[in-house]
């Protein structure tokens, strides 16, 4: 029964990986999201494989207390759900900074932060170059600014980025 059981499950892992769809070897865009104020983020994918692919991000955050940048990169692994609807998830992670404005007699907390990502998201593949995606990006802070450091960041961005 165990053999019939890790046959069947290595079938179906070979499978899905079979049936994957090839990914672009470039595409560069924006991801508009909200995570403690709407930001927006220039996104880079790049090829690393069939199935994989690294994506990097630049981006900015503005609140009405506090302005932010962020630069991440995520290593991805993309597998195909439907004809051109695919889904992927990874990890990384990043650096970034944040800015509060000066509040009279307040604490300056402001600083620079590093932080461990991991993604998992969905995409459409259209017939054009253009791809468009819904992901979610937990972040955890791991040193630097105190307000982030050992704490959750919930990212979820809507991405648009032209292939090539």
């Amino acid at each position: 029964m165990r053999i019939t059981t890790l046959f069947i499950g290595l079938f179906a892992f070979a499978t899905t990986m079979v049936s994957a769809q090839d990914i672009s070897e470039h595409a560069l865009g924006l991801r508009l999201g909200d995570s403690d104020g709407f930001g927006a983020e220039i996104s880079y994918q790049k090829s690393i494989g069939r199935y994989n692919r690294a994506e990097f991000n630049l981006g900015w955050r503005d609140s009405r207390a506090f302005d932010a940048f962020k630069l991440s990169g995520v290593y991805q692994w993309v597998h195909q759900l439907d004809g051109n609807f695919n889904w992927y998830y990874g990890v990384g992670g990043g650096l970034g900074s944040v800015d509060f404005d000066a509040v009279p007699g307040g604490d300056d907390n402001d600083g620079l932060f590093v932080f461990a990502a991991g993604d998992i998201g969905i995409e459409y593949n259209f017939d054009i170059p253009l791809l468009l995606s819904l992901d979610f990006r937990p972040e955890i802070g791991l040193v630097g600014y105190d307000g982030f450091d050992n704490d959750f960041d919930f990212d979820i961005a809507l991405g648009i980025r032209y292939q090539f």
